[in-house]
């Protein structure tokens, strides 16, 4: 069952109804962004009813407009007349079907296609001391009045727009065999490699889950393995106007194990990145929000190919590092790593289908 989530406009003459808050990008396709606006002509005046759906980069708060800078840039909006309807009967779809028949004959229907290109809901974890809006990618649905849709010398009144703020998503495909990657290298002083070989047992895990990182090594010097690192590193490429890549560890954790000279060893460790265990590092991209629920870190991008996209592309990636020692007289000055990487793909899992509404809007 899903509720309906309602804004009206502060002279109460537009209301924008939306069956849902989250729309899933599927890689090849977006769900269409669907919605009713209940209008009263009375109150227009003459006037036109609009509404725009737009994808927006904010990357600084609203209280830093001190001197008419804007701190958000459109990455694509798209504007539609809804009232007077400009393009005769329209096909509604089954959730606009419920809706006209709650809201009555002053229901207009809208539709948005949004493009595949599109960046997914991310922002920025704030530091603890920063306030304002966080530094990321929105999408809104706002639905003014007005006598054009985009005229910059038209001044629209607050009191004569209404607008949702709602997220585009991705949830996880079909698991697969996880990915494997090995090293072989060689130390001063040492005519022999240690091969490292990591392994995951599945491409995709689910955020809160653990993960398990297999590990096998095979030392064929004379050095000694301590201690086993593991990380699980978040990059978060942001690209506007320039492309800068932010990396940040989400989870390090060590485990002493002991590796002897000339053996192998073989053992699985758990490692389970979370929000939680991040809270103060500000840089962190998290899944966006609606308004102060419970989000996690952000989830992996799924693309196609090389197609070009704006805002925040998050990927993560598995670091095993292995720390050996010599022992004997110089110990430590001997002593050297050796580290291997897999892709991680961490995502939220598929929720089950809606197949009903119920109209108790939510203001």
């Amino acid at each position: 069952m899903s509720k309906v989530f309602k804004k009206t406009s502060g002279n109460g003459t537009i209301a924008l109804y939306l069956g849902r808050r989250d729309y899933v990008d599927h890689v090849d396709a977006v769900d269409i962004v669907d919605g009713i606006v209940k209008v009263d002509p009375s109150g227009l005046n003459g006037r036109k009813v609009f509404v725009y759906l737009a994808c927006a980069f904010r990357y600084g708060s609203d209280d830093l407009d001190v001197i008419g800078l804007s701190f958000r840039r459109d990455i694509w909006i798209k504007h539609i007349q809804i009232y007077p309807a400009t393009n005769g009967s329209v096909t509604k779809t089954p959730m606009q079907e419920s809706l006209l028949k709650k809201v009555g004959e002053q229901g207009c229907p809208f539709s948005f296609q949004m493009p595949t290109n599109l960046p997914c809901s991310v922002s920025l974890q704030p530091g603890p001391n920063d306030r304002g809006k966080a530094c990321g990618v929105d999408f809104e649905v706002k639905a003014f009045i007005a006598n054009e849709p985009h005229n910059p010398d038209e001044a629209i009144n607050k009191k004569d727009t209404c607008r949702l703020i709602i997220r585009k998503i991705q949830f996880a495909p079909a698991n697969k065999a996880g990915p494997k990657a090995e090293i072989s290298k060689q130390f001063m002083m040492s005519d022999k490699p240690i091969s490292v070989e990591a392994s995951l047992e599945k491409e995709i895990y689910y955020h809160g889950d653990p993960i398990k990182v297999i590990v096998k090594v095979n030392n064929e010097t004379a050095k000694i393995i301590k201690k086993i690192k593991i990380s699980v590193v978040q990059l978060a490429n942001v690209v506007l106007y320039s492309s800068d890549t932010y990396t940040r560890d989400v989870c390090v954790e060590e485990f002493d194990e002991t590796v002897g000279a000339n053996s192998t060893f073989e053992k699985s460790f758990q490692v389970t990145p979370l929000l939680a265990s991040n809270k103060d590092k500000r840089g962190i991209a998290i899944d966006g929000r609606l308004k102060d629920e419970d989000t996690n870190l952000a989830s992996t991008t799924l693309s196609q190919g090389d197609k070009e996209m704006l805002g925040i592309i998050v990927s993560y990636k598995v670091k095993v590092n292995v720390s050996t020692s010599s022992g004997g007289l110089l110990g430590g000055l001997t002593g050297s790593d050796a580290a291997v990487e897999l892709p991680l793909t961490l995502m939220c899992p598929k929720p089950a289908e809606v197949t009903d509404v119920i109209f108790d809007p939510i203001e």
